[in-house]
């Protein structure tokens, strides 16, 4: 078959049939070619250059100028910014092309035999690969994988399960031995002052005690929580509940702690202790000798049949460790719990029992040295470009192992990135002196560098197109703002950079300017822009806090609307592309109707740690702040998940549109400056989370997602 395909080949080479050649190719490209390990495309490549220049070459020697000059004609738009035809398009016009220095080696015999042969040899090597002739087998194999992990994942969710069900048994077990087997006096009696063993030696009545000891714990929570105080209970309760109620549940790790010391006490140890407490009042010593040695008798009985609680709190020393318990175990079940954030008048907490997600694992790229602007993922989730304020770029893979590709440090500050989306080996480089470069992230190096405009020379935004055909430019003028006003940033004031700016349109492969946007109601720095899946709308967020909707057929603006109190940081398309999703100065995350202008969905309020300015303090009193470059929330794959900022890493939250709430379900967390832009990729079946942070830490958090 592959000696089919080479004939058929230098048939079209011969006959001068440059349309053809190029079918045929792009064919062999899309049914071969492309299932190829990456590995081989730089072949690829150096195989289909070489067959142009053969047909160039066949053509010049056969004194067919004309067809030479047809072939760059046609092939002008792709081959002028390729560094390798860069010579060649003076080839027709050359007297004596074969004597030329440049070209004397590709008209000899020995290069065309050459090339023949190493086409041949790979065509042959091609069609001996398994994964070019077993495509149905292929397909069934991956169909069975595909299957075996869907029956793994619903047990790995089904263990989950049942260990949390466990887990809550053994604490409801826990709890009510602490709560009926251990009468309060004797739980709290490390507890109890010298005011306290007094009242017990001198044998008070029982309301009096029991109000003298309610007194003494109240006082004492508000000093050590700072919560309100209880209110008076009847006096019909017996004292061992009365006790439990006024001890409350806030009280309840701090029983286990004072139990857990005393667990591991002899005797013997037991009254050493009570007999320092009171030492210093020879009054009623003997009284309370008598007392403690009749209460260690009884605590030794109960504590012996509870010894296991009391290993989970033998290395608490001090009564603030054991107060601090409570918090260090929140902290640490954030993944089995969940809270909901509050929106416009909603109500605050709630809870959700069942996870939508599984850590798999947390990685850390540790290669920048200060803080991160830009961190995304290509289109084919398998590259990571990362940009810091320094002007260091970062290419770096992430499976099976974590390495970087590419790096680069540009001379001029760069300000915005993006990804190219056809050739995803390239990145959209955005500067601060009015320029985008084109980089190539495989060759380590600038293909092109196009002035935008001098008067504004801050490039805020990239945005390139899903066809690949053109991106979008944002330029705005020189920031009024030359230092950092703490003050205004902690009063909740305006960033005022409200300059103008221009919204442009660039064609790809030209490098060229098509045209540019108007504005309305007049020139603005746009912060923000975004396709939508086609490539036939764009949303954009200003500095003036209106967003505008674009026709990309038209190249006009369909409709704006005044979304935010002070700048639009963040906008992005909704999963059904019937909405739009933005985040802005005023701490507001809304959502809009993009059939109804300014038609609001939803409002939520957001904390200033989820959306800047984010400032990161040092020591003796040094502030770092850093204004919103980057994206500050993205989408899982169906649209129902959101990954937004923290001050300790990224958190998830449930996207409701039926309640008034955005409901926390899991914290990443990892980092310990606070994250200034994250990203989600979806490309993989196992979704992953970018989280960037000041201190030029990115964590890579892989996530299994629970599929209903």
């Amino acid at each position: 078959l592959f000696f089919r395909c080479l004939d058929q080949l230098q048939q079209f080479v011969q006959s001068y049939d440059l349309a053809a050649l190029r079918d045929y190719w792009s064919y062999l490209d899309r049914r071969l070619f492309s299932r190829l390990e990456d590995v081989y495309r730089p072949t690829v490549n150096k195989l289909k250059t070489s067959l142009f220049r053969h047909y160039l070459v066949h053509a010049i020697q056969n004194g067919r100028n004309d067809k030479a000059q047809e072939f760059f004609l046609k092939q002008a738009s792709e081959l002028q910014n390729q560094a390798e035809w860069k010579d060649w398009f003076v080839l027709p016009f050359l007297p004596a092309p074969d004597s030329n220095p440049t070209f004397a080696t590709y008209f000899s015999r020995q290069w065309a035999d050459t090339f023949i042969v190493s086409l041949h040899n790979f065509l042959s090597v091609l069609f001996q690969f398994p994964v070019i002739l077993n495509f149905e087998a292929e397909c069934l194999r991956s169909s069975l994988i595909q299957e075996e992990n869907e029956s793994l994942r619903h047990k790995l969710f089904a263990l989950q399960a049942e260990s949390s069900r466990m887990k809550k048994e053994e604490l409801e077990v826990e709890q009510t031995v602490m709560h009926h087997k251990l009468p309060a006096y004797v739980a709290n009696m490390d507890r109890l002052g010298d005011s306290e063993l007094d009242m017990t030696c001198n044998q008070r009545s029982t309301a009096h005690s029991l109000q003298s000891r309610g007194g003494f714990l109240s006082s004492f929570l508000s000093q050590s929580k700072k919560g309100p105080s209880r209110p008076t209970h009847s006096s019909g309760a017996s004292p061992t509940q009365t006790g439990s109620i006024l001890l409350g549940k806030k009280e309840t790790t701090n029983h286990q702690s004072a139990k857990g010391k005393e667990g591991t006490m002899s005797c013997k140890d037991g009254k050493s202790h009570f007999s320092g407490l009171v030492a210093g009042e020879s009054s009623s010593l003997q009284q309370r000798q008598k007392r403690l040695q009749e209460h260690g008798k009884e605590r030794k009985e109960l504590l012996s049949k509870g010894t296991f609680q009391g290993q989970s709190a033998e290395k608490k020393t001090d009564t603030s460790t054991a107060e601090a318990e409570p918090c260090s175990e929140l902290n640490a079940e954030q993944t089995e719990t969940s809270t909901k954030m509050p929106g416009s008048g909603a109500e605050a907490v709630g809870v959700r029992q069942e996870q939508p997600f599984i850590v798999l694992s947390q990685e850390e790229y540790g290669e920048h040295h200060s803080s991160i602007m830009y961190c995304r993922v290509d289109c084919s989730g398998r590259r990571v470009a990362s940009l810091d304020v320094d002007g260091v770029i970062k290419v770096w893979s992430f499976n099976p192992i974590m390495q970087t590709k590419a790096s680069s440090i540009s001379k001029s500050p760069l300000l915005s990135l993006e990804w190219a989306t056809k050739r995803d080996r390239l990145l959209l480089l955005g500067s601060g002196v009015g320029t985008v470069r084109l980089y190539d992230t495989e060759a380590k190096k600038n293909l092109c560098e196009i002035s935008i405009d001098e008067d504004m020379p801050r490039i805020l935004s990239l945005a390139c197109s899903p066809s690949g055909a053109s991106f979008v430019c944002s330029a705005a003028a020189q920031s009024p703002i030359s230092h950092i006003d703490f003050s205004v940033i902690n009063s909740g004031g305006k960033s005022m950079n409200q300059v103008p700016g221009k919204l442009l349109l660039w064609d790809t492969k030209t490098m060229k300017q098509q045209l540019q946007f108007s504005l309305e109601p007049g020139p603005i720095a746009i912060n923000c822009t975004a396709f939508n899946h086609n490539g036939n709308l764009l949303v954009t967020g200003a500095a003036d806090g209106i967003v505008r909707l674009f026709d990309m057929q038209q190249h006009e603006c369909a409709m704006s609307w005044k979304a935010h109190d002070g700048e639009v940081y963040s906008v992005e398309f909704s999963y059904d592309e019937n909405t739009v999703y933005t985040i802005g100065e005023d701490g507001k995350f809304i959502q809009w109707n993009i059939h109804k202008s300014g038609l609001k969905v939803s409002e939520y309020d957001l904390p200033r740690e989820a959306t800047g300015p984010f400032v990161l303090s040092g020591y003796s009193g040094y502030k770092q702040v850093q204004f919103p470059r980057g994206r500050l929330f993205a989408f899982d794959s169906e649209g129902n998940y959101m990954l937004t900022c923290s001050s300790t890493g990224g958190v998830i939250f449930k996207l409701n549109g039926e309640e008034k709430v955005l409901e926390s379900c899991l914290s990443l967390g990892g980092h310990r400056a606070p994250v200034v832009t994250v990203d989600w990729s979806t490309a993989m079946d196992c979704g992953t989370c970018l989280t960037a942070s000041m201190d030029g830490k990115i964590k890579l958090t892989t996530l299994l997602a629970q599929k209903s």
